[in-house]
């Protein structure tokens, strides 16, 4: 138990402390998609999407940034297209990086549309899906070394009277409920008022991750192989519309235990 508790509280800290694209509001696209030999339009086209979902395009030469901006490149995430082709298959992947140039998502996304122009837009449709709309909550520009900001919360928090493994594992057993499908048992741990994962004992990495929508007990998620689907809650069970290779989805009902 012990073991368990240990790792679901390190992915829990992982999602604290971890930025998502969807906490910026401004996203730096280049000049210039520099994997693509003509432009056939990605660039436009993106950078639409990307409005679409309530984002401020900017150009990447800092000295062409807004005003409120303040010059602080940590407040702004830095996006390209890159062409991943492959022969007579037309592959993009989304890459979304912060001010440390580390990778905050990467998004895959193949077309079976042979023609360049349509088959590259539509591939970078699909990618975007992953990507949620602008939601800054947060003030993203407090210092440039993300990372230590991210490790000393960890160390330094106090924890009273119990040690640290202590802590970790009244976290695990307070907030987590047994789901079955009749093949995986895993456990239902909430993360936030609107956020909670499945978890398997066995796994660092979560069988699923659930986000709130604006429907009632309807939520977005994020599966462990990055796949992006829907699920809700039914008559007490969780269930998960899951992707088939045919672009059709199976129910994966959870029931509690």
């Amino acid at each position: 138990m012990k073991k368990i508790s240990v790792v679901l509280f390190s992915f829990c800290l992982t999602l604290a402390f971890g930025q998502k694209v969807s906490d910026y509001k401004y996203i730096a696209v280049p000049e210039k998609l520099e994997s693509f030999k003509r432009d056939y339009g990605v660039k436009d086209f993106f950078i639409q999407s990307l409005k679409g979902k309530k984002y401020e395009v900017i150009s990447a030469t800092k000295g062409q940034w807004p005003v409120e901006i303040g010059g602080n490149a940590c407040n702004v995430l830095f996006a390209d297209v890159k062409d991943d082709s492959s022969w007579l298959v037309n592959k993009v992947i989304l890459e979304f990086k912060d001010c440390n140039d580390k990778v905050i998502l990467e998004s895959k996304a193949r077309t079976d549309i042979k023609e360049f122009e349509e088959g590259f837009q539509d591939a970078v449709k699909k990618a975007m899906v992953n990507v949620y709309a602008s939601n800054p909550t947060v003030n993203l520009a407090a210092v440039e070394n993300t990372q230590r900001v991210e490790v000393q919360p960890v160390k330094e928090a106090p924890v009273q009277t119990q040690t640290k493994e202590a802590a970790t594992t009244t976290f695990t057993t307070s907030t987590a409920t047994k789901f079955s499908n009749g093949k995986l048992n895993l456990q239902k741990i909430k993360l936030a008022d609107d956020q909670f994962i499945l978890a398997d004992p066995n796994s660092s990495v979560p069988y699923a991750t659930f986000k709130a929508t604006a429907k009632n007990d309807v939520f977005r998620v994020k599966l462990a192989n990055g796949e992006s689907t829907l699920g809700y809650i039914e008559n007490g069970n969780i269930v998960i519309e899951m992707p088939q290779a045919n672009g059709d989805f199976s129910r994966d009902v959870f029931t509690g235990k």
